[in-house]
């Protein structure tokens, strides 16, 4: 049990890893398009959630 205490936890994966070896140029493309779309869209629901917290904020602001 010490063992597992010592190894630092690895952080979960959330894309499966494709077998790139078998992929050609142009599929490696369109697999990077939905990668860069997958990107967008978290960085959208980022700056969305971001945006609530800064309104919440502002509401909960105590006047000073």
């Amino acid at each position: 049990m010490a063992e597992d205490e010592d190894t630092p936890t690895r952080k979960r994966s959330r894309l499966e890893k494709l077998v790139l070896d078998s992929l050609g140029v142009e599929e490696l493309r369109d697999y990077i398009g939905e990668l860069k779309e997958e990107i967008a869209r978290a960085e959208a629901d980022i700056a969305r959630k971001q945006g609530l917290r800064s309104a919440a904020d502002a509401f909960f602001r105590r006047p000073g």
